[in-house]
């Protein structure tokens, strides 16, 4: 599990934007800031799907235009940790893990839910790709067609063209992606429906 973590988002590094050195981390927000305002990003490759293998593209229902209050707590609070370091095991600000976040992030509305990841994908009832929206749970592998689960992530935004979750990177501590990336819908295992 931890050399999945360690390898969860690449090496630290430094980036040139605007004739400036950033780290890592910091292109990683900005990146985000960027798909919340609508993307004024880079453009995205094509991706490469290796021969014999096909790839999966999902369309997606809308989500509801109005979140359960009790769940848009839950997401405040795990954005409320980004930048967060990991650290296996952690559940405070000065580091944790993935199902640490998720862990904290449902105390806020005096829900405990289980502390692993394995744990917590059982938590629920099972949701469809297709079908997921913001406060949902998404479980993921090690590696491409895993099917044992050793990451978690929380949904925070789910429309027709993308889905956002919230999770504690190994590498960048905790960030929002997307869930269309190659590499998270390639370990993608399962998601649920919290049990509120």
């Amino acid at each position: 599990m931890l050399v999945w973590l360690g390898s969860c988002n690449g090496s630290k590094k430094l980036n040139q934007r605007n004739g400036r050195y950033y780290s890592a981390r910091d292109i990683a927000r900005m990146k985000a800031a960027e798909r919340r305002r609508g993307g004024a990003g880079k453009a995205k490759a094509k991706a490469k799907v290796p021969a014999g293998k096909s790839k999966i593209v999902v369309k997606r229902r809308s989500s509801p235009a109005t979140i359960r209050q009790d769940l848009a707590t839950v997401i405040q609070t795990a954005r409320s940790f980004q930048g967060t370091p990991y650290r296996y095991g952690g559940t405070t600000r000065l580091g944790m893990d993935c199902s640490g976040l998720l862990f904290n992030s449902f105390a806020a509305i005096n829900v405990q839910i289980p502390r692993s990841s394995n744990e917590q994908a059982v938590w629920g009832t099972p949701v469809k790709p297709q079908n997921l929206q913001a406060g949902d749970l998404v479980f993921f592998g090690a590696s491409p067609g895993s099917s044992a689960i050793t990451h978690v992530g929380l949904v925070t935004e789910a429309g027709p063209e993308s889905v956002q979750f919230i999770h504690s990177s190994s590498s960048l501590g905790v960030v929002e992606n997307s869930l269309e990336s190659d590499y998270y819908l390639s370990r993608f295992i399962k998601a649920v429906r919290p049990l509120l």
